[in-house]
């Protein structure tokens, strides 16, 4: 399983007017080559009479799979400083398309550079790029007794909460960032006195809004 990593939440789309042309940006999180083709595909469909739909991408663990296309505008002057966005932020499975209809002002090439770099920095910012962390599911059974203290302690901790249930015991679930299981159980044997039952479960990653 690949390690902790940055990418989009989801889609996210944004407009920008520069020189009278308009950039639409259209972010998406694509896990595999499959994924981001498609959505280039869409957003193409969608904007049918555009001048241009440039589009990037980087897909795999190690940036296995990375393209870019500038979709008529100047060699370089589109999907390259698009995918160099992505890869400033470090970001992996994201696709990114940056629709332009031409207003009638040339940019130039550093103009162009800069419009559909901005384009992709302001979809980024609606799709929401955020930190894949990978946990522990833990699963702590105790006694009615010590819910209130186990609840409150887990929510004021840097731990992740996930669901409480309730059954014979209250099983409280949260997830433990991978290398601190021993700590978080000596924590919860310590609180309960013992009285815990801890379960480790598969690894998963949660996801934090990056700040």
């Amino acid at each position: 399983m690949r390690k902790d990593y940055a990418t989009v939440k989801g889609y996210g789309e944004r407009e920008i007017v520069i020189s009278k042309s308009r950039f639409i940006a259209y972010v998406n999180r694509a896990e595999t080559e499959q994924d981001a083709i498609d959505f280039i595909d869409k957003i193409k469909k969608m904007h049918p009479s555009a001048t241009h739909n440039c589009s990037c991408y980087l897909v795999g663990e190690h940036d296995n799979i990375q393209k870019a296309n500038d979709d008529g505008e100047p060699s370089g002057t589109a999907g390259v400083p698009m995918l160099e966005v992505l890869k400033k932020q470090g970001l992996k499975d994201t696709v990114v398309v940056v629709t332009r209809y031409f207003g009638g002002i040339k940019l130039g090439g550093g103009g162009l550079i800069r419009a559909y770099g901005k384009a992709t920095t302001e979809g980024l910012d609606a799709a929401q790029v955020v930190e894949r962390k990978l946990h522990h599911l833990m699963k702590v059974s105790i006694d009615y007794t010590w819910l209130g203290k186990v609840e409150n302690e887990v929510r004021n901790s840097h731990y992740t909460l996930k669901e409480i249930q309730y059954a014979d015991a209250v099983e409280v679930f949260a997830y433990v960032l991978k290398d601190e299981e021993a700590t978080f159980v000596e924590w919860m044997t310590e609180l309960t006195n013992g009285q815990a039952i801890i379960d480790c479960f598969d690894k998963q990653f949660v996801e934090f809004i990056r700040e």
